[in-house]
């Protein structure tokens, strides 16, 4: 086999660690976790974010404008920088580090980039309402069932999850603390 690495070499290329990048908390918290692995083990982190043109594909091809693409594709790399601002004010230091935005549907998105059995996928532990998945399918499941390299889901940070349970008891006009005791 010959690769980049080497002439005749049958040595497997090196790993990377691929993470999907949303911007929400949770690929937020991802993201730290992909970059921790990264400078305990020396791997390239890949930040992906993946991006489809409002109305989808489909829409798209039904009614081209080549302007509004670009500014589509603009936009995504602009939701990148920021999460990346959000969580390192800017790339990461001490690791390999690279980001790239791609076109498509995020859970192919990501197994197709992390393509070598050695890679890591990480992707933040979803958590959204049961109508959301039912609306939108799971990228985390769909990394899990369909990728060739190992997937770490990372859970939504604990100050996600108290927000909201906080947001659904506001909702129902439940007290969102305890009731004072006389």
């Amino acid at each position: 086999m010959t690769d980049l690495y080497g002439v005749g070499r049958d040595e497997p290329r090196p790993g990377r660690i691929v993470v999907g990048v949303s911007g929400s908390l949770g690929s937020l918290a991802a993201l730290h976790r992909a970059v921790a692995e990264g400078r305990a083990t020396g791997a390239e982190v890949l930040a992906v974010l993946a991006w489809i043109p409002p109305g989808g594909e489909h829409g798209y091809r039904l009614a081209p404008c080549p302007p509004l693409l670009a500014t589509w594709q603009e936009d995504a790399a602009a939701r990148l920088r920021e999460a990346l601002d959000e969580a390192f004010g800017g790339a990461p230091t001490g690791v390999r580090f690279s980001a790239r935005v791609i076109r498509g549907d995020s859970g192919p998105a990501l197994v197709h980039t992390a393509d070598r059995a050695a890679d890591l996928l990480v992707v933040g532990a979803g958590g959204g309402s049961r109508l959301r998945r039912g609306l939108r399918p799971s990228v985390t499941a769909h990394c899990v069932r369909r990728a060739a390299c190992p997937v770490l889901a990372v859970p939504r940070p604990t100050l996600h999850r108290e927000l909201a349970a906080f947001h659904r008891r506001h909702l129902r006009h439940l007290p969102t603390a305890p009731a004072p005791s006389h």
